[in-house]
């Protein structure tokens, strides 16, 4: 595999410099890498320009209603828990309108790999304030400043049952990449946040702000260590990229009987439609 084969003949409609370039070229990357066909696994889009994604991707997948990702994605994997299953929201998306769905997708810990474009604003319908953006943040519809707290995607995920959490940063292809592959290598609930700068409508958490802002975590850090990695991700002023908590507990899916032995879609079914139908008159 190649990386033009995941490639449809649509080229992004996003602003130049965006950084949703950079997380789609590390996504096609890692496949590549994962050895994965563009039918060996499923996507799931959320809406905005991280959804947009979807256009411009050849694999199967998804495109669902806002805030609705990860409820479709994981019907998916309970239907056949043995195709991999990847998630493309934005933080806007995944964290605000989904936010609901965001914490029991990781009380579930239900095996799929979760990437979010956190540019801190709703770019698509041009720059609202997202729920990630740091209090007192002016945008159209906030002209005097958010009067809310940001919320803290990476400390939410952890303290709510995700059994890999990591963050990335868009400007930084390679490092995201194997992250990303880390990410579908883990089996449980992985969240991989990736920090993206908008250019058009967020002119502070800018590709120059990030590379002064963060940093790698090194061989220092235990990722075993709950308190630790919670530490870190509630600095604000040093940014942590890397894996910040991993831990090995059993997934939704192990906990289901029904598909110990065989995926739904291989179940034999015999099904009269006019029968059923019948029952309804």
């Amino acid at each position: 595999m190649i990386v033009a084969d995941y490639q449809t003949n649509r080229f992004p409609t996003w602003c130049p410099g965006c950084g949703d370039f950079g997380i789609w070229g590390a996504l096609k990357t890692s496949w590549v890498k994962m050895g994965w066909n563009p039918w060996d696994f499923a996507i799931v889009f959320g809406i905005g320009c991280s959804g947009n994604m979807a256009d411009f991707i050849k694999v199967y997948g998804f495109h669902s209603l806002h805030g609705r990702a990860l409820p479709n994605a994981v019907g998916l994997k309970i239907a056949n828990h043995k195709l991999p299953v990847v998630v493309v929201a934005g933080d806007g998306d995944c964290y605000g309108e989904g936010g609901n769905h965001f914490i029991h997708t990781c009380r579930g810990n239900h095996d799929i790999s979760l990437v979010v474009h956190d540019n801190r604003v709703y770019g698509l319908t041009t720059g609202q304030v997202a729920p990630t953006a740091t209090q007192g943040f002016k945008s159209k519809s906030t002209p005097d400043g958010i009067i809310e707290v940001r919320i803290n995607p990476l400390a939410l995920a952890i303290t709510q049952g995700a059994t890999f959490v990591a963050q990335g940063f868009a400007g930084d292809i390679p490092h995201l990449t194997q992250l990303l592959i880390d990410s579908y290598n883990h089996r449980g609930f992985s969240v991989v946040n990736v920090l993206q700068p908008c250019v058009t409508f967020n002119k502070i958490n800018t590709y120059m702000y990030y590379r002064e802002h963060t940093y790698k975590l090194d061989s220092s850090h235990n990722p075993q260590d709950k308190i630790s990695a919670l530490t870190k991700v509630m600095d604000d002023e040093r940014i942590p990229l890397g894996i910040l908590y991993k831990e090995e507990r059993k997934t939704y899916e192990q906990s289901l009987n029904q598909i110990a032995t065989n995926t739904l879609v291989e179940k034999p079914y015999n099904l009269n439609l006019n029968s059923l139908l019948n029952e309804f008159k």
